[in-house]
């Protein structure tokens, strides 16, 4: 059997690929499991500096639970899965490094709850999300009736969660859901591209930034910036910071090692 999730390597940046395309990347148990525990390989290592999460096939990113296999499930089953998914989405959420959604297709129901849990998302123009959930009886569990209105705020965010409407694009990105909209051969490019902009970056410093805008931009503004200064004495006290330094004064490129 194939795996489900793919991760390949370009230096310091690591592409995580959801490979079910003749399911439109639909998560069942087993891509939750590998999608999972490629979030936690990742998070360790130390040489990887950047991800981009991308759905392989022609048509869609990820359309969301697998609801073919849910057919049959069991009260026992449903509620196992839910934990097995919980822990995937908590394991995506724990990923230091910066993450960006690349996003074509069809990205509907936990497929939207994937993209939203990187740190920003591309979309090529042909890509369409959705949290429709409540269409099917449920509702969002990764995480989307958080995600969502913190990107576009708690009304916009009703409207959509509780209409169950799809939303292209272009809506998307005047939402303010996604960072930028390009066409779909664009789509690897231009994330590949922003990725290597924060590649050029101190990784230790970029991870700091991400802790403390994650961990501190949700709470009042001086607990936020309480969380700033943990992670600005981090990165003072890192040789990365000593390397960014030198390197200004020497008016040279500086070698960063991510410590």
């Amino acid at each position: 059997m194939s795996p489900t999730v793919l991760v390949e390597r370009e230096g310091h940046l690591a592409h995580v690929i959801l490979n079910r395309p003749e399911v439109l990347n639909a998560i069942d148990n087993a891509l939750g499991q590998e999608l999972g525990e490629a979030c936690e390989r990742l998070a360790a290592d130390d040489s990887v500096w950047a991800i981009v999460l991308r759905g392989a096939g022609e048509r869609a990113f990820c359309a969301g639970a697998d609801l073919k296999a849910r057919r049959d499930f069991t009260p026992e089953q449903w509620v196992a899965q839910r934990e097995l998914f919980r822990r995937m989405f908590r394991q995506l959420r724990d990923v230091p490094q910066p993450m960006i959604a690349a996003v074509h297709g069809f990205a509907l129901g936990g497929g939207t709850e994937l993209a939203m849990l990187a740190d920003f998302i591309v979309a090529s123009d042909d890509a369409v999300f959705g949290l429709t959930e409540v269409s099917l009886g449920i509702i969002p569990g990764g995480g989307g009736t958080q995600s969502l209105p913190r990107l576009i705020g708690r009304n916009r965010a009703k409207e959509l969660i509780f209409s169950a409407r799809r939303i292209s694009a272009s809506e998307a990105l005047a939402l303010g859901l996604v960072n930028h909209v390009v066409p779909r051969t664009e789509l690897l490019p231009k994330a590949t591209a922003l990725a290597e902009e924060i590649l050029k970056n101190s990784p230790f410093a970029v991870r700091q930034v991400k802790w403390a805008i994650d961990r501190g931009a949700d709470l009042p503004f001086e607990d936020g910036v309480e969380r700033e200064h943990e992670a600005y004495m981090r990165a003072i006290a890192s040789e990365d910071r000593g390397e960014g330094i030198a390197a200004f004064n020497a008016r040279r490129p500086p070698n960063f090692a991510g410590r």
